[in-house]
């Protein structure tokens, strides 16, 4: 099923993991229309801005999520977040992603540079977008932390 132009339901919904464990990842048509909305509305705009955009990690269905050990409000599972790369000439450029949202002003629920630009994580609600950008890191222990942000 083709999403947008350049982006198609099954690059969303793939993972190595929900086949391995022989997991379901078959979305309802409330995620189907979450995920139409976050590829129209925010991921062409980035590819045909950018170029050709990777997409990592998208939908999740709930044991596919708790196979992954991902958190249990993860928009994921929703239809609404998808995690991003962009290469470009052999390099990873994920910052290009993070830098042209935010220089553009576009409608985001929540940005995540993930661990020093290794991914960018993003997510659009159909309403009530926070447009919160925050990092993640990895405290002393070695555990997964977030903070907001300084885009000043």
């Amino acid at each position: 099923m083709r999403l947008s132009k350049n982006f198609v339901l099954s690059e969303i919904t793939r993972s190595n993991t929900a086949k391995r464990l022989n997991i379901s990842n078959a979305p309802d048509k409330e995620h189907l229309r979450n995920m139409q909305r976050i590829v129209s509305d925010l991921i062409q705009p980035i590819r045909d801005a950018l170029g050709p955009i990777r997409i990592t990690s998208g939908y999740r269905s709930p044991a596919l999520n708790r196979a992954i050990g991902g958190s249990r409000k993860s928009q994921h599972c929703k239809g609404e977040a998808l995690d991003l790369q962009f290469w470009e000439d052999g390099k990873m450029c994920n910052q290009k992603i993070y830098d042209w949202i935010i220089e553009e002003g576009i409608e985001f629920d929540q940005m995540i540079n993930e661990f020093d630009y290794a991914w960018i994580h993003i997510s659009l609600k159909a309403e009530n977008n926070r447009k919160q950008i925050l990092e993640a890191y990895h405290d002393e222990d070695g555990d997964t932390k977030y903070r907001y942000a300084d885009v000043g």
